[in-house]
């Protein structure tokens, strides 16, 4: 879920320690002091708005949501707990960098835009990681790397991947400028849009925070399925509780799990998956859903 690139501008210490003083529970450890010759203006720091017209009530206070976190570490995995803000963040094997993730109180990609649209629309419309964002049944639009940034509005989500998998999501601000955590080491920043490499295309959020047809996982690290059958293959895992579209569903393979026993499975035409209606919150077979054919 993140991006190679040099180390974003970074704030003062003593704006790290307000930022922390702010959230309740929070450990008392000051952050570590920014480098000399690296700590963000005052106009740099007002860049962080909505930078062109158009942009929904709900659109316009997520931007303003991220821009509040400028400044803030990135750390992987952080923003991810039970409710949604900045959380101490986890060592990405695969990168050195997030070494001092574990004592830095911030958020990753998806965890910053979760936090921002839980802000302006209230709830937690957006869990999961980025995939599961830019894939979300509360998705109003959606757009084509080729279209490129013609086409969005302030608070539009971004994305890059490859192979139908997203591993970095960021905020448009508008002008070609967007608000991002993006990867270990730096700061939530305002960067410029990256149109090329494995750029995916933007999908824009519904100002309401739920969409028709929509439920909500329950459990943690729960799988989909090519088919609906545990033995089929796997895929997408859902790290917790996350906001799904059901489009029909259908009687096969019974499975049970936590004292339950259905043979009731749900398709979730984004992922194009399958998954046992034991981990949908609803009665065992979902009211005002239509019968597979």
């Amino acid at each position: 879920m993140t991006m190679r690139t040099t180390a974003a501008a970074a704030v003062t210490a003593a704006t790290a320690l307000t930022l922390l003083a702010a959230w309740g529970g929070a450990r008392a450890a000051a952050a570590p002091a920014a480098a000399p010759g690296t700590a963000r203006t005052a106009a740099a720091a007002g860049e962080c708005r909505p930078l062109a017209p158009g942009a929904s009530a709900v659109a316009a206070k997520a931007v303003a949501a991220a821009c509040e976190q400028i400044g803030v570490w990135y750390t992987w995995g952080g923003g991810h707990g039970p409710q949604p803000g900045p959380t101490y963040g986890q060592v990405d094997p695969s990168d050195p960098d997030s070494a001092h993730d574990p004592e830095r109180l911030g958020f990753d990609c998806s965890g910053l835009v979760r936090y921002a649209y839980h802000r302006a629309a209230g709830g937690d419309p957006l869990r999961g990681n980025a995939h599961h964002q830019f894939h979300a049944p509360q998705a109003q639009q959606r757009f084509t790397a080729a279209q490129g940034t013609a086409p969005l509005l302030p608070g539009d989500l971004l994305a890059w991947g490859s192979g139908g998998s997203v591993h970095h999501i960021a905020i448009y601000l508008g002008a070609g400028k967007m608000v991002e955590a993006r990867e270990s080491g730096t700061r939530i920043t305002v960067s410029d849009v990256r149109p090329g490499g494995d750029y995916a295309g933007a999908v824009r959020i519904a100002p309401t925070a739920t969409a028709p047809g929509t439920f909500s996982t329950w459990g943690t690290d729960v799988w989909t399925h090519k088919e609906p059958s545990t033995t089929s293959e796997r895929v997408h895992k859902f790290p917790g509780p996350t906001t799904v579209r059901i489009a029909c569903q259908k009687h096969a393979e019974p499975v049970t799990a936590e004292g339950y026993t259905n043979d009731a499975w749900s398709y979730l035409p984004e992922y194009g998956a399958w998954i046992t209606n034991i981990y949908i919150k609803g009665p065992a077979w979902l009211d005002g859903v239509r019968t597979c054919p």
